[in-house]
């Protein structure tokens, strides 16, 4: 017997805006994100009738659209402290010479 899965508030969220705004059929979209089609319309129906308190539970961390992008937005953060850092280690480097 297989366990039963479960999906961040985030996740169901994003699945039903995709639902909403992609071309795709609801089955392919489905298949795709790994949850039966008829699951999907039921996030979107308790979506509709509670809002954004529809999805109270924690569930499983999938990686939504909101923490992909703060990742995308601390990776830009990284990046930039690091090439500070090197332009700074250049310009020490050059007053040791």
């Amino acid at each position: 017997m297989s366990k039963r899965k479960s999906f961040s508030p985030e996740f169901k969220r994003e699945a039903v805006r995709l639902m909403e705004t992609s071309q795709k059929v609801p089955a392919d979209l489905a298949r795709e994100l790994g949850v039966r089609r008829n699951q999907l319309y039921k996030w979107k129906e308790r979506l509709m009738k509670q809002g954004e308190g529809a999805f109270p539970g924690s569930g499983r961390k999938s990686g939504g659209a909101n923490e992909v992008a703060q990742l995308r937005r601390e990776l830009e953060r990284i990046k930039e402290e690091r090439d500070i850092l090197k332009k700074a280690a250049a310009y020490f480097a050059k007053e040791l010479k």
